[in-house]
């Protein structure tokens, strides 16, 4: 399938401007411009940034996967939005708050898309292994991960948790996006925005056994 990666300029930017004759079946948003959205103003119609994700995913037939920061009742956090023909599917947090600065979400999530079982890591999230594992446990074919600015170490956690957990992820962040597959090769990367691509996602099981003494 094609995907989209959009990495500089925001959603709401990109959506204003984009004309594509034939869109992509997925477009992935990191968080790059696209500030902070509040509930409370969201509910109130204050602000549309929701709807503007939504709105542009009905006008283009695909998916939208889109970072940003969320607040609500004074709690701020790290959040990835995803919609599809018109409809919000879900918010899903971020769930290690490292050093305080933003709260913590509560649980992981797979989305089923016309894209397929969609599981998404927020943000630092990434350097958790364990998400990864319990998104592939859960059912996921791909795993999408918007981040905000590298520092050079994504890459090799990339590769490393699309090989163990079995699941290629589709990474975008700020001015980078990337493609790590399950044999732990970056199958695709580039600096340039937007930047679309051809991916295609297949599973990958193998027959694991092990003998040990008692139950535990």
């Amino acid at each position: 399938m094609q995907v989209c990666f959009v990495s500089r300029g925001g959603l709401r930017a990109f959506a204003d401007a984009y004309v594509g004759e034939k869109p992509p079946k997925l477009f992935v948003f990191g968080f790059a411009d696209n500030g902070e959205v509040s509930y409370e103003k969201e509910l109130k119609g204050e602000t549309g940034f929701f709807e503007t994700a939504a709105r542009f995913s009905k006008r283009v037939q695909s998916v939208v996967v889109c970072g940003c920061i969320t607040e609500t009742l004074g709690h701020r956090r790290k959040s990835v939005l995803v919609a599809e023909n018109g409809k919000l599917l879900g918010v899903s947090d971020m769930l290690h708050a490292v050093d305080g600065e933003l709260s913590a979400g509560a649980t992981a999530r797979v989305y089923s898309t016309k894209a397929g079982r969609m599981g998404v890591i927020v943000d630092e999230d990434l350097l958790f292994p364990d998400i990864a594992q319990a998104l592939g446990v859960c059912g996921c074919d791909f795993i999408v991960c918007p981040f905000g600015q590298v520092d050079g170490v994504q890459g090799v956690l990339l590769r490393a948790e699309a090989y163990l957990y079995g699941a290629p992820i589709l990474f975008c962040a700020d001015g980078y996006c990337a493609v790590a597959n399950v044999k732990g090769e970056m199958e695709f990367a580039s600096p340039i925005s937007p930047m679309q691509t051809e991916f295609n996602w297949k599973k990958e099981y193998h027959l694991v056994e092990t003998r040990r003494r008692g139950r535990v």
